[in-house]
Order: structure tokens, then C-alpha cells, then sequence
């Protein structure tokens, strides 16, 4: 079974590709998925956030405040070590728990979604890697329309991710999504079509 790794910036229109991937029955893993099952009430990291941050970022309902969470790893840089070196391993665990799922069911192959694949040095673990590019302006464009962030804080988020060179370097596969939904969805059934006929399956 191939391991397709599926990355790209924020905003570069991520969900649309692994959604078409699913519709065409390919299995998709989301890393952000996985990362809230990771962190459930009474999870192993859950309760390990709760010892090294306190109750302060829990919910009155006991689930895992993430904005909360996140302004406090924003600014210190200690906390988003300890959280990275927390929850990464625990994602990762449960990713391959998953993958073999999806081998032992013989699907020709499986696409990873995954935002942080450079960030996370993860590049060595797939057959193929695509990248859903666009512009960087496209990006600022995209996020200030969806979240209401100003250009400040959306180039924050930007900067803290791994560059489009960086990323377009380690790509074996491109997607443009400056287009219309239509040619973003024939370019992932283009890719369908190759990667199953590499699959050995």
C-alpha cells in the first residue's frame, strides 16, 4: 500500500483535495482529527497537558480548551516544545494503528493529511508527497475572509509554518488550487489514476 503524504500552507485548500480523495473511496487521515482524538476527556494526553498546564485549559465541560491552550504555547516557547514533544509521538502512534487498518483491508494506498509534514521533519515517511499550492497572497486573502484575522495576525500564523519554497522542494506531486473547484477536483482524480496504477495492490 502507498503512503501518500498530503500537505500545504493554511488556507490552501487542503479539506477540498483529501475530501475528493475520499469521495473516489481512498482512506484519509487527518492529522487534526487525530490530534483531538489524542487529547480526549481522560486521554493519556489529556491528562498529561492537565499536569503540566493545570485545569486552566480545560473547558467547565472537561474537554480541552484550544484557544486557550493556544495563547499560552503562542507566547512561550518551552510550553509548545513540551506540547509538541507530547502530543507528536501519541498522533503518530495512532496513525500507524490506522495505516495498518488500512493495509490489511488491501487499499491500494492512503493519503495522510497532514499541515505540519516539513514542520514535523515527517517527509522520509511517504512514497509521495503532494502539495496544495497557491500564492502566497492567496493565503492572507483566504484566511482574513474566513477567520476575520487582520493581515498582522495571518502573517504571524504564516511565518510560523514552513515557507511555499520549502514545501514545493520536497513535493512530488503539485496541486494548483488557484482555479475553480473543477480543475482542483480533476487534478486529484489525475493523481488517483496514478497513484494506482504504482500500487501494487
Amino acid at each position: 500500500m502507498l503512503l501518500i503524504g498530503l500537505t500545504g500552507g493554511i488556507a490552501s485548500g487542503k479539506t477540498l483535495v483529501s475530501d475528493t480523495f475520499a469521495e473516489l473511496g481512498v482512506p484519509v487521515l487527518d492529522a487534526d482529527k487525530l490530534a483531538r482524538e489524542v487529547v480526549q476527556p481522560g486521554s493519556q494526553g489529556l491528562n498529561a497537558l492537565i499536569g503540566y498546564f493545570s485545569t486552566a485549559i480545560l473547558t467547565p465541560k472537561g474537554e480541552l480548551d484550544r484557544k486557550a491552550l493556544r495563547q499560552i504555547v503562542f507566547a512561550n516557547p518551552t510550553d509548545r516544545k513540551f506540547l509538541d514533544n507530547t502530543l507528536h509521538p501519541l498522533i503518530r502512534d495512532l496513525s500507524e494503528q490506522r495505516i495498518e487498518e488500512a493495509r490489511e483491508r488491501n487499499h491500494p494506498y492512503l493519503v495522510y493529511a497532514i499541515a505540519l509534514l516539513l514542520e514535523t521533519d515527517q517527509q522520509d515517511r511517504y512514497d509521495r508527497i503532494v502539495v496544495v499550492d497557491v500564492p502566497v497572497d492567496v493565503q492572507i486573502e483566504r484566511l482574513m475572509a474566513r477567520d476575520g484575522s487582520s493581515e498582522r495576525e495571518v502573517r504571524a500564523i504564516l511565518n510560523a509554518q514552513a515557507s511555499r519554497e520549502d514545501r514545493l522542494a520536497i513535493a512530488d506531486d503539485v496541486i494548483d488550487n488557484t482555479g475553480t473547484v473543477e480543475q482542483t477536483v480533476d487534478s486529484v482524480h489525475a493523481l488517483h489514476a496514478l497513484y494506482l496504477g504504482k500500487s501494487d495492490n
